[in-house]
């Protein structure tokens, strides 16, 4: 009897919490709720949502919450889980970003891009699996791109009618890629889509496109001195092995995931390419790249600088597991050569997903995810913008528009790497992107004058971090 009883309790907070949706919006919302109460008991009002904390910022109001979400949209009843969201509060009467990050949500307050732009709110979601925001036990089964977009339906649903001014959804990476499959599930919840840096890997079979890439990347000389280096990290394989074997035993770190040192050492080298172009700027590091006859130390430094052994350890995989599971069963991942190893490596293939995700949580590969997106975005996107680098190795295979596609875009940023932005796109760009992002928010720039950000910069809240997911994570 208590077991149907939290069940039916479970029922009601999702019940009333899809029931949110339904209520008046915009100016009517608006004008249904009391001026004076205080936005902290307008948000906690919301069946299902709870607070965990509030942070001081100047100008806002900063909430870390949880939220009620069912396991399985598809069967609500079927248990739930709290999803760790925060809220950076302007105004009930400006725009709202609503922000992915396709991992963790960071409880430091920032602010994207797109909110600086539009001076507005800004709602940031973890992703489902990522702990804290995992069911338990988890039903891996459950994590898949359709159930996440319905996490982000759920949440717009219970707070638009707080915020009844425009919405626009953003991400970087694997977050550019989690606000379009959201755009595409849901495409009238948004009113714009701003996707920073998002691959789109069509056909997990076919990867030349990447080969292209490090084939013609960059100058000639820098693509030459990192394949040197890239072939001496593994002929003194047996030193460095040693050495990141004796590194792990003073950190406390492990090897079970990887298998050992000497199999995630085999990793990290295969890697270095890819994080050099993805994260390094290439301007000032190619010239910094070590000749082969560098001293151990200095190439253990260097290779710490573009990879990070942190990051090839049982503690510095786990918290991506959740990543490298969809990668291998719906968003498909990055296959290219090594030519410049041929004889060295000892591994071969073991730089893939399966490799990452424990052996008894099964994986199966669903080929027709990416090709729906792709068709989608191709054929429908309206008031979508995707900005990408033109140095980033996941610029490979990116987004397009077909005909079917309005008011949307595809910007570069030359020379960029994955933090490319819209502020670093070349100034006429910056200007049209700029007054796209106003138009769809609602906030258009006076006709005749430039589309410029709204928001001053501010040194705690609008600091550019990109976080360094090497692994071929995007």
């Amino acid at each position: 009897m208590r077991k149907a009883t939290r069940w039916l309790l479970s029922l009601a907070v999702l019940i009333g919490t899809a029931g949110a949706g339904s209520v008046p919006t915009g100016a009517a919302a608006a004008a249904a709720e009391p001026k004076h109460e205080d936005i902290k008991d307008r948000i906690l009002a919301i069946p299902g949502m709870r607070l965990v904390e509030e942070k001081p910022v100047d100008g806002y109001r900063y909430f870390v919450l949880n939220y009620t979400q069912p396991i399985d949209h598809r069967h609500p009843g079927k248990g739930t889980f709290q999803q760790r969201l925060t809220l950076l509060h302007k105004s009930v009467d400006r725009p709202t970003v609503f922000f992915t990050s396709g991992y963790n949500v960071s409880t430091t307050p920032s602010r994207t891009e797109p909110t600086k732009v539009i001076d507005g709110n800004q709602i940031s979601l973890e992703y489902r699996y990522f702990t804290p925001s995992r069911p338990e036990p988890a039903n891996w089964k459950k994590l898949d791109i359709r159930q996440a977009a319905n996490d982000q339906h759920r949440i717009f649903r219970a707070l638009h009618p707080i915020y009844g001014k425009n919405w626009i959804a953003t991400g970087g990476s694997k977050g550019g890629m989690t606000a379009t499959y959201y755009r595409r599930f849901f495409p009238h919840d948004m009113n714009g889509t701003v996707a920073y840096v998002a691959p789109n890997d069509v056909r997990n079979d076919e990867d030349s496109a990447y080969d292209r890439f490090f084939r013609t990347v960059g100058t000639e000389r820098c693509r030459t001195d990192l394949a040197a280096i890239e072939r001496e990290a593994l002929v003194r394989r047996e030193e460095m092995v040693k050495r990141f074997q004796a590194w792990a035993d003073k950190e406390k770190q492990t090897f079970h995931t990887a298998g050992n040192a000497d199999r995630a050492y085999e990793v990290m080298v295969t890697d270095l390419a890819f994080g050099f172009w993805q994260y390094q700027p290439a301007e000032t590091a190619c010239a910094e790249i070590p000749e082969p006859t560098v001293s151990t130390d200095k190439l253990w430094e260097w290779m710490d600088e573009v990879g990070g052994f942190d990051s090839y350890t049982d503690q510095g995989m786990e918290p991506y597991m959740p990543y490298y599971y969809q990668a291998g069963t719906q968003l498909g991942e990055p296959g290219y050569d090594y030519p410049n190893l041929a004889g060295l490596l000892k591994y071969p293939g073991i730089n893939s997903s399966r490799t990452f995700v424990p052996k008894d949580i099964p994986m199966r590969f669903d080929k027709r995810a990416m090709p729906d997106i792709d068709r989608w975005v191709r054929h429908h996107a309206n008031r979508m913008m995707f900005v990408n680098g033109e140095y980033d190795p996941w610029n490979s295979e990116h987004f397009t528009l077909g005909r079917g596609a309005r008011s949307s875009y595809v910007f570069t940023v030359p020379g960029g790497n994955h933090g490319a932005n819209i502020a670093k796109l070349k100034e006429a760009d910056r200007t049209k992107a700029t007054a796209a992002l106003l138009e769809w928010a609602g906030v258009p720039a006076p006709k005749g004058k430039k589309a410029t950000p709204l928001a001053p910069y501010n040194k705690k809240l609008d600091k550019q971090e990109m976080q360094r997911i090497p692994m071929l994570r995007p």
